[in-house]
């Protein structure tokens, strides 16, 4: 599913990219179309995007943003196992992936150009954990959420200004 619009705890929304369920669990995956040098650490608040000029600008971490995405899932579905849940942070081909540290065993932050690869790898050396009833119930239960109209996309997006801009 692309495009999932999801409640959150305080009535606001979060969008997350994309979801794919499967056996081996609940794949959640944000894409980062950056350019330049990336570097980052799953414990830091922000990351850095740095260009060759010298510029930096500093980002959210999106482990911690994909983190509030599984949250976000885990709220509508009531599945809480942490091993049920896959985070894939996906950045073009545009930007260097320089130094990034992750501990997590459930998070993995590519290239785009890898992510088959590493998804094919995960989706057969995995555990089968979710049988295709239990698939099917959290499709039905996610899928109200993915054809969402214009008015809530808008007041997503006028959600995230302000909280960027405060206005």
């Amino acid at each position: 599913m692309a495009n999932i619009y999801l409640p959150k705890q305080d009535g606001s929304t979060t969008e997350i990219d994309l979801i794919m369920i499967s056996e081996t669990g609940i794949y959640v995956i944000e894409s980062k179309n950056y350019s330049g040098w990336i570097f980052g650490s799953e414990k830091d608040r922000n990351w850095t995007q740095t260009f060759r000029n010298g510029q930096k600008f500093r980002f959210y971490n999106p482990i911690w943003q994909n983190r509030g995405h599984i949250s976000a899932v885990k709220n509508i579905i009531g599945m809480d196992d942490e091993f049920l849940y896959r985070s894939y942070i996906v950045f073009s081909e545009r930007c260097t992936l320089k130094k990034i540290n992750i501990d997590s065993p459930t998070v993995r932050v590519i290239k785009r150009e890898e992510f088959m690869e590493y998804m094919r790898r995960d989706l057969y050396e995995l555990r089968k954990i979710l049988s295709i009833g239990e698939i099917n119930d959290i499709y039905q239960q996610l899928q109200q959420y993915s054809l969402v109209d214009d008015a809530t996309k808008e007041a997503h997006i006028n959600q995230m200004k302000f909280k960027k801009y405060g206005r």
